[in-house]
């Protein structure tokens, strides 16, 4: 399963580069998504280790109320993200004001919908404006908080867009505005270095983004594939621009929106290390289930050492000790190193002890 993105390209001089070519891509810095980045490491504070300094002080700052009403509105800025709570148009550099005042000139059917998708968790778009019996049974079936403002929804949608703004500037307030300018300050970096590689290499700066694969540019469109858990096409244009929205306290999470009127979103992690993609994890499970690799993970765990000698170890012969190690090669789980004539084989403990964290983080995306 997977996201594309199909990004049209005007003003190529050479189609076949795509560096040459001005792209419809901006990076763009957003308080509110960064504020509700740290709203959703509140909640799942399990989720976010890196984010723990921040969830305790923010703890100590706030009373029961302002936590107690964190949590009732959480549904919105879990890591199905409801599309508003990220910039809702490109340009200049936005305040959390800006933002917020963005969100209250939302169309109310736009609202009503994106909520709801974030509600369900889903990614469809013909949502009627006003909710009906069977969505309010489906958030039932969720979760009751989810059923609780999906049916005030229904009845006042206005009134619950007024709560939740009010709500988001009382927490700024209270636990994120003392944290913003050094936030920012990480932020503006990574988006400086973003930047300069839009400008070097184009479009194809998606594909150092986690999880991504770029074709080959056709003509004045470039595809670009994303592992996701759900299949999507969206399709990116002057009209319609890919605004990259850099996080500190989102990661471990890959955020793509694509609402149907309004920029594409992809919020990524700032300092993230990359992330393997949906396949990699796979392969690597897989050559690990083989009793005899893993016997094989332990010999070379600690030393490097030869297929002649590991053969000897294992009681094998040298040939099927080399499809064993060919597997293991493949799916980059180990490293390897010649003196002379002979090849020494080494397990990368780094990537075995990733794993579990690398697959969470595929999981989150």
């Amino acid at each position: 399963m997977a996201v594309t993105l199909i990004v049209d390209t005007p003003g190529t001089r050479d189609p076949s580069d795509a560096s040459t070519t001005a792209v419809p891509i901006a990076v763009q810095q957003s308080p509110l998504a960064e504020l509700c980045a740290c709203l959703h490491a509140l909640d799942e504070p399990g989720h976010h280790p890196l984010s723990a300094g921040w969830v305790a002080r923010a703890h100590a700052r706030l009373d029961a109320g302002l936590l107690a009403t964190a949590a009732a509105w959480a549904p919105l800025y879990g890591a199905f993200r409801a599309r508003y709570l990220l910039p809702l148009s490109a340009g200049r550099r936005r305040t959390l004001d800006d933002e917020l005042g963005e969100v209250a000139e939302l169309p109310i059917g736009d609202f009503v919908a994106m909520t709801v998708q974030a509600l369900i968790g889903v990614n469809e778009t013909e949502l009627a404006p006003r909710l009906s019996d069977e969505t309010l049974h489906r958030l039932r079936l969720i979760s009751s908080s989810r059923q609780e403002i999906g049916g005030r929804l229904r009845a006042d949608p206005h009134a619950v867009r007024a709560r939740l703004l009010d709500f988001l500037a009382a927490f700024a307030r209270a636990a994120f505005a003392a944290e913003w300018p050094a936030l920012r300050r990480t932020l503006d970096h990574d988006g400086a270095l973003r930047e300069r590689d839009l400008r070097r290499r184009g479009a194809l700066t998606l594909s150092g983004l986690p999880t991504a694969t770029a074709g080959t540019p056709s003509g004045r469109r470039l595809h670009v594939v994303f592992d996701k858990l759900y299949n999507a096409t969206a399709r990116v244009t002057a009209a319609r621009p890919c605004l990259l929205v850099p996080t500190v306290h989102g990661r471990p999470h890959f955020v793509i929106k694509h609402y149907p009127g309004y920029p594409v979103v992809i919020q990524y992690s700032a300092d993230a290390a990359e992330t393997p993609s949906l396949d990699t994890a796979r392969r690597r499970l897989a050559a690990l289930q083989d009793p005899t690799r893993l016997r094989l993970c332990h010999a070379i765990l600690r030393n490097p050492v030869a297929t002649s000698e590991l053969a000897n170890q294992l009681g094998m012969t040298a040939p099927q000790v080399s499809r064993h190690l060919r597997r293991l090669r493949e799916a980059g789980l180990v490293h390897t190193h010649r003196r002379g004539p002979v090849v020494y084989y080494q397990l990368d403990a780094d990537a075995v002890q990733r794993l579990g964290p690398d697959l969470l983080s595929i999981l989150y995306h």
